[in-house]
């Protein structure tokens, strides 16, 4: 296999860090790495670009280019900083993109990413919740190759490998539950910040943690899932599956159920993704079903978990409906893990943010952003009168 150029975005996140840990243990000339792109963590950005010999190393805070020029010092890796920087870094030409950045931040990046062609694993389902047909559109016009990193996305993508569209009777995106699978609404309506991102099996962020244990992860997955492959919304489910083995499931008009089992670790569907069509060693656990030996399955509670309908009810609305939700969950969020909102007054905040603001047409980037930014704004204003009560 010749040389394939890669850029990482969020390469200090999780989902990054497992990318880079990869291309670290690759074999030498297999990757060449052009771009690592960051939030604020400097001196993290650093000590990746050094170990993988990146040609760049851009952060998003410009307040932090003092610290990454120092750090760099002597290494001969261009250093920037800029939401411009960020999107130049996405533009340059590579063979393989990782879109890891967190929330609707990463649209831009993903876009310019897109347009320039080549293969990009998204990780950052926020863009096609936000702007799918938007996305879609960019990758069609640049003949990029759109391949998901979500477990379950990619679970069904290989489940899906030479199926005819017509012969698929659902896709079943599975969820662990999170931390309060089993909690009452009265121990849900009183959790802590800390509670809320104590994964019972993943190790990932504090947002998509929080996101995991409302199940607005699950629910943003289903969006995603709508535009990533040829189904109606009506034949998507997902299932409860606390021991996290089966990513996902395809059921075929015959009667087949193809799923797709492994390890939860972050590092196999990014490996999937980064060796595309080919696949490459990684030195995880393998599954042990004997070891496990039972796999369990329930359909998710809406009382308690009323995430599933929103975003079921923001996929059918369409237009900027998935955006509003998208914007106004990650406003709860933040809100919540600042100890400002309580848990379940997230999906409320989402609620009526939907209900004020969910109609309004997206045609291109630029109504997207300014959508987000009104959804914002009025999460916020929710949210306060909520506290004010």
């Amino acid at each position: 296999m010749a040389v394939r150029r890669v850029t990482v975005l969020g390469a200090t996140g999780s989902i990054g860090r497992s990318t880079a840990a990869l291309l670290e243990a690759a074999s030498p000339g297999e990757f060449e790495v052009e771009a690592l792109v960051a939030g604020r963590d400097a001196a993290g950005l650093a000590a990746q670009a050094r170990k993988l010999g990146a040609k760049l190393a851009v952060v998003a805070d410009e307040a932090a280019l003092p610290a990454l020029r120092e750090a760099l010092a002597g290494s001969g890796i261009e250093a920037a900083a800029g939401e411009a920087a960020v999107v130049e870094a996405a533009s340059r030409p590579v063979d393989w993109t990782m879109a890891a950045i967190v929330g609707a931040a990463g649209l831009a990046s993903t876009l310019a990413a897109l347009a320039r062609g080549g293969t990009l694993a998204l990780a950052n389902k926020e863009s096609l919740v936000c702007a799918g047909p938007i996305v879609l559109d960019a990758a069609k016009a640049s003949g990029a190759l759109l391949l998901p990193v979500d477990s379950e996305h990619n679970a069904i993508f290989q489940a899906l490998v030479g199926a005819a569209p017509e012969s698929i009777e659902q896709i079943i995106l599975t969820a662990s539950g999170g931390p309060f699978r089993n909690a009452t609404l009265a121990e849900m309506r009183a959790a802590t910040p800390e509670q809320a991102v104590k994964h019972p099996v993943w190790s990932m962020g504090a947002k998509i943690s929080v996101d995991s244990a409302s199940m607005f992860n699950k629910g943003l997955e289903l969006i995603e899932a709508a535009r990533l492959f040829p189904v109606e919304p009506r034949q998507l489910g997902v299932l409860v599956h606390p021991q996290s083995a089966v990513h996902g499931l395809v059921q075929y008009k015959d009667g087949s159920l193809l799923a797709q089992l492994g390890t939860p670790d972050m590092r196999t569907p990014i490996a999937h993704a980064l060796a595309w069509p080919h696949r490459m060693q990684v030195d995880v656990p393998r599954l042990d079903l004997a070891a496990l030996s039972r796999l369990e399955f329930s359909a998710p509670d809406p009382v308690r978990f009323p995430a599933l309908r929103l975003c079921r009810e923001a996929l059918e609305a369409g237009h900027g409906a998935p955006c509003v939700l998208n914007a106004a969950n990650e406003v709860g969020v933040s809100l919540f893990l600042a100890r400002r909102l309580g848990f379940l007054d997230i999906a409320t905040v989402v609620e009526e943010t939907l209900a004020a603001l969910g109609g309004e047409r997206v045609p291109d980037l630029a109504a997207v952003l300014a959508l987000d930014t009104a959804a914002r704004a009025r999460a916020h204003e929710i949210a306060a009168l909520r506290a004010a009560a």
